[in-house]
């Protein structure tokens, strides 16, 4: 499968290596020559310097007849044009990146049927979407739905003072429905095994339905869930990504407080909000912070575009007492810096859009993809097809490739917990955790094509 990436910015580059690491054939096209000669030392992909909206440049050998063309430059109209002209210069399917309002409020088949666009892209409103989720659930680091909702998949760090630590799994009594799917220690992934040990700061995954997952934290926290609700959040940033946030927590009965140095930003955001107080003034004025009452915030959540400002203000607000901290990055090498030095939650814009695309890529019998771990480990939806090798065999027989964890399955409408006896049938949909290098011979298996 060709690819054509139209935009060579942080996005762009992120959603060109991770399609390149899976085996597509991807172009990358930009204006800028720099920009093009660093993915070119870095990645296994053609590189093109041109104008993406080129009639011209659509009718070239490398870009005619390519299977999708994905357009994420800074501006929508470029990615629109850029559609346009690849659906009429034969491309079969096209992403673009769009971030104004005005063409978000539109319906999907609007902006499919007057733009030739199969999926929209706005990683502002993705990654408010997800912090919205998160801070609904204070313990979680990261959550992940599944089966339109009846699979969770929930990331926690394991403190020091849990009854689980140092215990075996084995000895580890789970509701039914639930399974310890992923340890990650260190950045190494560990698929456990009833001998493993979870060890304090371990992060943990956790699948089940979302009720047997209540239940686990009921029966293991006690009340501290419902202590920890979050109430009161303060937004630190009044961009597209705070203008789409800060509505969602106010819906959810969330007070909210923004904070924004951009005037114009304030302005947009007080049209959006009923309740909430929208300030004009400097996130880092540890004074100011102190007067807004940060150390009373359940979560203080950074989302303006500079991700060091960001840290610097998270940290600020973490010293003052804030109870949890939500960053929003671009680049990924960020991530880990953050959850060192105290962060909580660490958000890639781009990780989140580019897993969008890597779903519309795989469509067909994976139904989504999520990027864990900085992209390093994925865990995936997939509709098992009639004739796959492991269909109708137990799993302890079934030869699973050692990368890949089947972490629950869902058929007809009920959420099952694998064990060594289950089998699979054709239609079930599965959910596996893979380590991102291995996840296309680990789709090829589950296929039967190879």
């Amino acid at each position: 499968m060709r690819i054509v990436v139209i935009g060579a910015g942080d996005t762009g580059r992120m959603i060109s290596e991770l399609l390149s690491n899976e085996g597509y054939e991807v172009v990358v096209v930009d204006t800028d020559g720099d920009k093009l000669d660093t993915i070119r030392d870095d990645m296994d992909v053609l590189t093109i310097q041109a104008d993406g909206t080129s009639p011209s440049f659509m009718r070239s050998p490398d870009v005619a007849g390519a299977d999708l063309l994905v357009s994420v430059t800074d501006l929508d109209e470029v990615n629109i044009i850029a559609c346009i002209l690849a659906k009429k210069n034969g491309i079969t399917h096209t992403i673009a990146r769009i971030r104004d309002p005005k063409f978000l409020a539109e319906p999907a088949e609007y902006i499919e049927g007057n733009f030739s666009i199969d999926l929209i892209l706005s990683p502002e409103l993705i990654t408010a979407r997800e912090i919205s989720r998160l801070v609904m659930t204070p313990s979680a680091l990261n959550i992940e739905d599944f089966a339109e909702g009846r699979v969770r998949l929930v990331e926690a760090k394991v403190d020091p003072k849990s009854p689980f630590c140092h215990k075996m799994l084995k000895d580890i009594k789970l509701p039914r429905s639930v399974l310890i799917a992923l340890i990650m220690r260190d950045h190494h992934m560990i698929i456990p095994h009833g001998t493993d040990q979870l060890l304090p700061l371990d992060n943990v995954y956790v699948i089940g339905s979302p009720e047997s997952l209540k239940e686990m934290a009921a029966r293991y926290q006690g009340n501290a869930q419902e202590q920890r609700k979050t109430m009161r959040a303060l937004i630190i940033g009044a961009g597209r990504t705070g203008q789409a946030l800060a509505p969602m927590l106010e819906a959810q009965g969330i007070s909210v407080k923004v904070i924004d140095n951009n005037e114009d930003n304030c302005k947009a955001m007080s049209l959006k909000l009923k309740k909430g107080l929208v300030l004009h003034g400097d996130g880092t004025d540890i004074d100011m912070l102190t007067s807004e009452g940060v150390s009373e915030a359940d979560t203080v959540i950074c989302t303006t575009r500079d991700e060091k400002q960001n840290l610097l203000m998270a940290l600020v607000a973490k010293h003052l007492g804030a109870k949890q901290t939500i960053v929003r990055v671009t680049r990924t090498e960020y991530i880990s810096l953050m959850r060192q030095v105290g962060i909580d939650i660490v958000l890639s814009t781009r990780i989140l859009a580019a897993a969008e695309v890597l779903s519309f890529v795989r469509s067909g019998s994976v139904v989504s993809v999520s990027l864990l771990d900085g992209a390093k480990v994925q865990a995936m939806e997939m509709i098992l097809p009639p004739g796959s090798p492991i269909e109708g065999k137990p799993l302890m027989k079934a030869n699973i490739p050692k990368s890949c964890l089947i972490g629950a399955f869902v058929r007809n409408g009920q959420v099952q917990i694998p064990g060594g006896l289950s089998v699979l049938q054709a239609g079930d949909n599965v959910i596996l955790i893979v380590q991102a290098d291995k996840a296309q011979d680990v789709i090829s298996y589950f296929k039967g094509s190879k």
